[in-house]
C-alpha cells in the first residue's frame, strides 16, 4: 500500500509544476522563518553579560533586576525559553518593551508603515529609473554604437551603486536641505519629507538595475527571433517594447527583488540620517538602550519582510517565464 501511494503522489507532482514549486517555496520559506527565529532568540543569550541589567542600568536595584527577568522568562531553562518564545510567536505576542513597557507588537505596528512607504516608494522610484534608462542605452549603444556614451554611462552607474546609502543621505541634507532649502532636513511631513530619503535609497539600486536592463537587452537583440523581427520591418516601438523588453527584465526583476530587501535593511541608516520615525530608527535607539525584546522583534520583521520579498520574486518569474527551471526544478 506504500509503494503505490508512493508511486501515485510523485506523479502528481511531476505533473503538475505549479503544485510542486508551491511545496518547494513553501518549504524553504518555513525553514528559513526557523531559522531567523532561532537565531533571534539566542542573540539575547549569546550577548555577553546580562541583558536586563545592562538595560536598566548599573544603578538599578537588585531586586528589580531579578523581577524583570522573571518576567521576561529568563530563568527558565532555555529548551522552555525557546518553546514560551515559539508560543508567543505563534498568538502574535512579541513581548513588552523594557524601556517603555509598551508591548513591541504595538511599537511595531506603529512604525512598521513608515519603513514599509520608503521601501517601497524607493524601488517604485529605482524601477521607473533604471529600466526606462537601461532600455534606451541598450538601444543606443547596440553593436559597439557610441562607445563614449557607454562608458560615460557606465563608469557613472558603477561609482553611483559603491556610494552607500547613509553618506548619500548626508550628501543629499548637506546640498539640498542645508545650503538650497529646497526640501526638509528631516522628518516625515508631507510629500517634500520623503524625496531625499527616496532618493538616498533609489539612486545606487537604480544604477545597478539600469546596467543590467542595458546588458540584457543587448544580449535579447542579438536573438534570431528579434533578428527576424527587424527583417519584417517591424516598428520600432513593436521590436524593442513587445519583443525585446519583455524577454530581457528577467534578470532586472530578479536582482530587483534582491535590491527590495536591501533597500529595507538600508532603511535603518537612512531612517537615522533623516529622523524618521519608522522600525529604522527604533531598531537603533533600542540597541543603545539594550532594548533586547524590542531588538528581537524588529530584527524578526526585517527578515521576514526580506523572505515575502525573496518569495514573491520566484513567483513572479515563475509567471513571466513558466518553461523555467523554477518551476521545473
Amino acid at each position: 500500500m506504500t509503494t503505490t501511494a508512493t508511486s501515485v503522489s510523485a506523479p502528481v507532482l511531476t505533473t503538475h509544476p505549479w503544485l510542486g514549486f508551491a511545496v518547494r517555496r513553501l518549504g524553504r520559506l518555513v525553514g528559513s522563518v526557523l531559522i531567523l527565529v532561532s537565531a533571534a532568540f539566542l542573540m539575547i543569550h549569546l550577548i555577553p553579560g546580562d541583558p536586563v541589567r545592562g538595560a536598566l542600568g548599573p544603578a538599578a536595584a537588585q531586586s528589580l533586576v531579578d523581577a524583570q527577568r522573571a518576567s521576561l522568562g529568563l530563568d527558565d531553562p532555555l529548551w522552555q525559553q525557546y518553546l514560551n518564545f515559539l508560543h508567543h510567536l505563534v498568538t502574535g505576542n512579541l513581548g513588552t518593551s523594557i524601556t517603555t513597557g509598551l508591548p513591541v507588537s504595538d511599537v511595531i505596528r506603529d512604525r512598521l508603515p513608515a519603513t514599509v512607504e520608503l521601501a517601497v516608494a524607493a524601488f517604485v522610484v529605482a524601477v521607473l529609473i533604471a529600466v526606462p534608462l537601461g532600455l534606451a542605452m541598450g538601444v543606443l549603444t547596440r553593436g559597439g554604437r557610441r562607445p563614449r556614451a557607454e562608458l560615460g554611462f557606465t563608469s557613472t552607474a558603477v561609482v553611483l551603486a559603491a556610494i552607500p546609502e547613509f553618506l548619500l543621505a548626508v550628501g543629499l541634507v548637506y546640498v539640498f536641505a542645508v545650503t538650497l532649502h529646497w526640501f526638509p532636513v528631516a522628518g516625515r511631513g508631507g510629500v517634500a519629507s520623503y524625496v531625499l530619503p527616496v532618493l538616498s535609497l533609489a539612486v545606487g539600486p537604480a544604477a545597478v538595475l539600469a546596467r543590467i536592463c542595458r546588458v540584457e537587452l543587448l544580449a535579447v537583440l542579438q536573438t534570431d527571433y528579434l533578428r527576424t523581427a527587424r527583417a519584417k520591418r517591424l516598428p520600432a516601438p513593436a521590436i524593442y517594447l513587445r519583443h525585446a523588453l519583455p524577454n530581457a527584465v528577467t534578470a532586472t526583476i530578479t536582482l530587483g527583488g534582491l535590491l527590495l530587501g536591501g533597500m529595507v535593511a538600508g532603511t535603518v541608516l537612512v531612517e537615522n540620517v533623516f529622523g524618521w520615525p519608522g522600525l529604522g530608527s527604533t531598531i537603533v535607539s533600542s540597541i543603545i538602550a539594550k532594548d533586547y525584546p524590542l531588538v528581537q522583534g524588529v530584527v524578526l520583521v526585517y527578515g521576514v519582510g526580506v523572505l515575502l520579498v525573496n518569495l514573491a520574486v520566484d513567483v513572479t518569474l515563475a509567471l513571466l517565464d513558466p518553461r523555467s527551471t523554477i518551476r521545473e526544478s
